[in-house]
């Protein structure tokens, strides 16, 4: 039977709780949402957005956000926008963590089984991102290395390959010090392995929601 691409909620809830490694992402972020509300000016207050990324960074490119201007009630819409779609996040990020634990459907016979980098390539919405993370990271490389005035191009692959690109910035910072090409050359590497991770999770996810219930 071929494999259906339609949607279902359900299931990504599903997935989103049904395992221990999804519910203990689950009980991290809470945890991190507890932290923003007890020390707001604590560099700890990051985590939520940390660790819901890097769908939770795309409102960076939206003209409006949990920071929006105006006082009142626009303030108050803007925030609690922002903690429903940084709930959203969660929930999304739990069930990529829920497929990637789950054993994979018995397969036909004739088809062989598909290695775990594969799901990085093998479906629209991993084809995607990966599209998205090539295409930060080209607009970093050009401005860097032909650009006269780079400016703050690192910033848009910063933001796709969250949130592990961040360790890409912790690890290329000392190199960037003593030979700026080799700093470069760090952090492209590590926002493409980042970029990397976060594909074959969204993978994984897209496998997980699209493909027909299993029956036993």
């Amino acid at each position: 039977m071929p494999t259906s691409a339609r949607f279902r909620p359900r299931r990504l809830l599903a997935l989103a709780t049904d395992s221990l490694p999804a519910r203990a992402y689950l009980g991290l972020v809470a945890l991190g949402v507890v932290v923003l509300f007890l020390a707001p000016d604590s560099p700890y207050a990051m985590a939520p957005a940390l660790l819901t990324a890097p769908l939770s960074f795309l409102p960076v490119v939206l003209p409006f956000g949990a920071g929006t201007a105006g006082g009142g009630a626009a303030e108050v819409a803007a925030a609690v926008l922002y903690g429903g779609w940084l709930l959203l996040c969660a929930l999304v990020n739990a069930a990529a963590f829920g497929a990637l634990a789950r054993r994979p459907d018995r397969a036909p016979a004739a088809r062989p089984r598909r290695t775990l980098l594969a799901a990085a390539v093998d479906n629209w919405p991993a084809r995607a991102y990966v599209a998205v993370v090539a295409a930060a990271l080209g607009t970093f490389l050009y401005a860097v290395l032909l650009s006269p005035d780079p400016g703050f191009a690192g910033i848009w692959p910063l933001i796709a390959a969250a949130p592990l690109s961040f360790l890409a910035v912790a690890v290329s910072a000392p190199a960037e010090y003593s030979l700026p090409w080799l700093g470069t050359l760090v952090f492209s590497v590590g926002v493409a392995l980042a970029g990397l991770v976060n594909a074959v999770l969204i993978g994984h996810l897209a496998r997980r929601i699209g493909a027909p219930p299993s029956r036993g």
